[in-house]
């Protein structure tokens, strides 16, 4: 330590400033004294940045960029024993990249010059040859070991490594002759020390030593030119002209057979070279062609080549794993490859769960295998049935330890005590920070329970774990019974599988008649005659309650229907009358028809609304917004008859405006713009303004209600194509205080499921969701919190259609890593008082509801309270049975195809229906 004090030391003397006092110079001249000023103040502020970046990284010592940001400075600093202890933390935590090796790698060299600091410098570079397999490295090390030629066994040393450079990287297309032309050149002198002195003699010894020389340059040109590599005409040529010696047939036929590969080879390498990062189609094609080829070295190789670009692709790594463990099996290479997998993707269980299984195959001590499984716990996993996942393959492997033939043993007590341990930690640890245990089955005390049942014929200590299982919530679900019943029948006795099946038929709510069944068949063939009857009579009367308890429910919901009918039918009749008061006052024939009064009575009430989505929101085409339409049982819609009366001038000047339908050819240069405010003043002026940028606005059409009141939404009609796409840009710009939305013209009469919705509704492991923010919270300040943890590439606060925040966000990271350590970091976070929840962005999905099928109407016993995400639409389907219809609207048989006393044609006011009771309702339904 006070050599490397001293080197610091001395370090530092070095990046003094000629002008500074302390070194002695100068500082006379005024330009030297401001020069070295602003040397000072620059040197203060790396030296802070330095310091917050060391809090930074004890804070959280997982932050990638953190560590890349503390040894930049730190090497611009020339701060040399910060610099070994930054650049050894990170080596500790990830597999570093090949720049920053060599940085690393470059900087231990020029201080290297005793042998015992040499041999630090060769450790360093085994370590780097294990993270990645980099042509890069392997060459400065062969190169760095050419130095310590001079020592004992130098030179063997030296070809030991340029042997391991070989294999690792030798077959490697465009970069793999460097490495070949460095051992040559190397080999070469080799020979020229070994030639004897011009005019004398070599001796027998000295003869036989040029002569094994030469062939090892012989040896490399062949081996060389027995592969597919970039320049291959090159190599042959000089060969040639090196040999005083014909080439051998073989040679030259190896040569030919490489040139055809490398031919094959030729368009993969193009592609990777022309296309951008990530490349990983351009690689699986690669990796795909070598697997049909068959050649390890080469498949492993460029594998090998996509993960040193790919190395956060967990994907990748476990196809790479899975090969290795079926096809190569060699213990070193296997399990440097998952070591490797999970130190660049910790968060993915399934690298954890197939390392495990490879130390397992490769019979790596139990010690090391449980430390790994207590790293995995660590790992920092974004979901709470990955430590399940991880639990049960870690318990998988202890019970293939044990040897069930004793009664007892370590490894036993060691299984029992891990499986405690497991069901304790998915109910504290997990339960805690995913608000589920991530276990709801209870499957891993299922598997204890069949352990016990089976393999240790502990049935006592089997069926207290099936009964604290059932008390989890388990008891109402038949599987879980009918599991615990076959444990018994496999394992136990017939008195425990009647007590069992007695309780799952008075407890199940899902399937009791399965169970019943199940406890009938036991008695039929093992029990008396008492107890068939007491099972029969227990499962008639359990049936007999769960019948009466669904004619209950049946009869409620359908008491439910029939209330909410008669309130659809009370206003459809209101509507009705306000129609035919109106139709002597329409105006012109063939005209659209005027929204009614009663519209403006529920939507009237305020000048604004912002809370309610109005109908058209988000659609290309308004759908009629002014037209009054009644739909029958079947959706057909009943037009008014008789001819149209002019209605009264209105009020107002906009209904003086004539009304201008939409034209559905221009959707292409049209966009939709809703949840604008009622309030706005000359909404055609204002828009113009805001979507002049895009390109050429032709036309604003923005809709009106009768009275006048703007309503919200209207049409932008542009000049070209192009115009419109761009203003789909404008999207949620906030407008007079609210987030206006633009959307795609689309006809949704034509595309009943077209959706406008920007953002992804998957899984997406580089995206937070963030619930609990205080409403008060900026952008800028839940970036500052989050930006601790990675690189925030976008930020998206959730507010509602108004604008106003819903305490709720997305945070984007660069990546997985970063975004699993900032749940693991911010995940119970205090913001402003509020305690936030911070977890993997994985909406739920969406609900959408069923269609009815064409021209029926689908029947349905829930009570209709909700009407969608647009609220009660003007157009209800009437959702009253046919049985209802018949009885409510009677109508006569056809003749001669005519149908008579239609209520359509007829002006007769319909029949009163008789009047049925609740308990009728529900025996009509029932019946049917």
């Amino acid at each position: 330590m006070a050599a490397a004090g001293a080197e610091a030391a001395a370090e530092e003397e070095k990046r003094l400033p000629e002008g500074d006092p302390e070194s002695g110079g100068d500082s006379d001249d005024e330009g030297d004294s401001d020069s070295s000023g602003d040397g000072e103040d620059e040197e203060k502020e790396n030296e802070a940045e330095i310091q917050r970046l060391e809090e930074q990284l004890s804070i959280n010592a997982f932050d990638y960029n953190c560590h890349l940001d503390l040894i930049k400075l730190l090497r611009q600093e020339g701060e040399l024993v910060k610099l070994r202890r930054a650049r050894q933390k990170m080596s500790e935590l990830f597999p570093l990249t090949e720049e920053i090796w060599l940085d690393w790698l470059k900087d231990e060299i020029k201080m290297a010059s005793e042998i015992s600091e040499r041999e630090k410098v060769y450790e360093l570079f085994e370590r780097a040859v294990k993270d990645y397999i980099c042509p890069e490295i392997w060459l400065e090390y062969a190169q760095y070991s050419i130095g310590g030629i001079g020592q004992e066994g130098g030179i063997e040393k030296v070809r030991s490594i340029f042997e391991r450079a070989l294999t690792a990287v030798g077959l490697h297309v465009t970069k793999g002759t460097a490495l070949w032309e460095a051992y040559r050149e190397f080999e070469n002198a080799i020979l020229e020390t070994a030639q004897p002195a011009p005019g004398s003699i070599p001796s027998p010894e000295q003869q036989q030593v040029l002569c094994s020389q030469l062939e090892k340059i012989h040896t490399l040109f062949r081996r060389q030119l027995g592969i597919p590599l970039l320049d291959m005409e090159a190599s042959y040529a000089e060969y040639e002209e090196w040999s005083e010696e014909p080439i051998p047939e073989t040679t030259i036929k190896n040569y030919k057979k490489a040139l055809q590969q490398l031919e094959k080879c030729k368009p993969y390498e193009e592609a990777l070279l022309g296309a951008e990062t990530p490349k990983l189609a351009e690689y699986q094609a690669y990796i795909d062609f070598e697997m049909k080829a068959g050649d390890p070295a080469r498949i492993q190789l460029i594998y090998e080549r996509a993960l040193a670009e790919n190395c956060l692709v967990p994907d990748l790594w476990a196809r790479y794993n899975q090969y290795l463990d079926r096809q190569l099996k060699v213990k070193e290479l296997v399990l440097s490859a998952h070591d490797r997998a999970v130190r660049n993707c910790p968060w993915t269980v399934g690298l954890w769960i197939r390392y495990l299984l490879a130390m397992e195959r490769h019979r790596v001590e139990h010690s090391i295998i449980s430390e790994m499984f207590e790293k995995a716990l660590n790992a920092g996993f974004i979901q709470a049935t990955d430590y399940v996942e991880i639990w049960q393959a870690y318990l998988d492997y202890l019970r293939r330890r044990v040897d069930f033939t004793q009664d007892s043993s370590k490894e036993l007590e060691e299984l029992r005590s891990a499986f405690a341990r497991a069901v304790e930690y998915l109910k504290q640890e997990v339960e805690e920070r995913f608000s589920e245990s991530g276990d709801p089955s209870c499957t891993i005390m299922q598997n204890w329970a069949r352990v016990e049942a089976r393999l240790c014929n502990n049935m006592q200590k089997a069926r207290e774990l099936w009964d604290n299982i059932m008390t989890k919530g388990n008891a109402k679900y038949a599987n879980m019974w009918l599991e615990y019943y076959n444990l018994e029948r496999a394992h136990g006795d017939t008195q425990h599988c009647r007590k069992a099946l007695h309780r799952a038929v008075q407890c199940t709510s899902d399937y009791p008649e399965h169970v019943c069944e199940v406890l009938l068949t036991l008695e039929r063939i093992e029990g008396t005659l008492e107890d068939w009857d007491a099972a029969v009579q227990k499962t008639e009367n359990r049936l007999a309650r769960v019948n009466e308890q669904r004619a209950k429910a049946a009869e409620k919901e359908a008491a439910l229907a029939k209330q909410e009918e008669e309130r659809a039918e009370q206003r459809k009749q209101a509507r009705a009358e306000k129609k035919a008061s109106k139709k002597a006052k329409k105006p012109r024939t063939g005209d659209k028809r005027k929204a009614d009064e009663d519209d403006e009575g529920e939507w009237g009430q305020e000048e604004e609304l912002p809370s309610k989505k109005h109908r058209g929101e988000g659609d290309g085409v308004l759908p009629e917004e002014d037209m009054e339409v009644e739909t029958g049982l079947f959706g057909r819609s009943e037009k008014p008859d008789g001819p149209a009366v002019p209605k009264e001038k209105a009020s107002t000047s906009r209904k003086d405006i004539p009304k201008v339908f939409h034209d559905s050819s221009k959707d292409k240069v049209t966009v939709f713009v809703s949840n604008l405010s009622y309030t706005m003043a000359e909404p055609e002026a204002k828009l113009r303004e805001l979507f002049g940028s895009c390109g050429e606005v032709v036309e604003i059409r923005a809709v009106f209600n009768n009275k006048g009141t703007f309503r919200g939404y209207c049409y932008v009609q542009f000049r070209e194509e192009e115009a419109a796409r761009q203003a789909l840009a404008l999207d949620r710009t906030a407008v007079e205080g609210r987030p206006m939305f633009v959307s795609p013209c689309v006809d949704k009469n034509k595309n009943p499921d077209f959706k406008v919705f920007r953002y992804s509704t998957t899984l997406e492991k580089h995206k937070l969701f963030i619930s609990g923010l205080p409403f008060s919270c900026t952008k800028e300040e839940l970036e500052e919190v989050c930006k601790a943890h990675g690189n925030v590439k976008d930020i998206r606060l959730v507010t509602n259609r108004a604008g106003k925040p819903k305490g709720l966000a997305y945070v984007e990271y660069e990546n997985e890593a970063q975004a699993s350590q900032a749940v693991l970091k911010m995940d119970g976070l205090t913001v402003k008082d509020h305690v936030i929840k911070v977890m993997i962005s994985n909406p739920p999905l969406r609900k959408l509801p069923e269609r009815p099928e064409p021209g029926r109407a689908s029947l349905s016993l829930e009570p209709r309270q909700s009407y969608g995400a647009r609220g009660k639409g003007r157009t209800q389907l009437s959702m009253m049975p046919r049985a209802l219809h018949r009885q409510s609207n009677p109508v006569a048989k056809a003749e001669n195809g005519m149908v008579q006393n239609s209520p359509a044609a007829s002006s007769d006011p319909p029949a009163e229906p008789k009047k049925m009771s609740n308990a009728d309702f529900a025996k009509m339904l029932l019946k049917k």
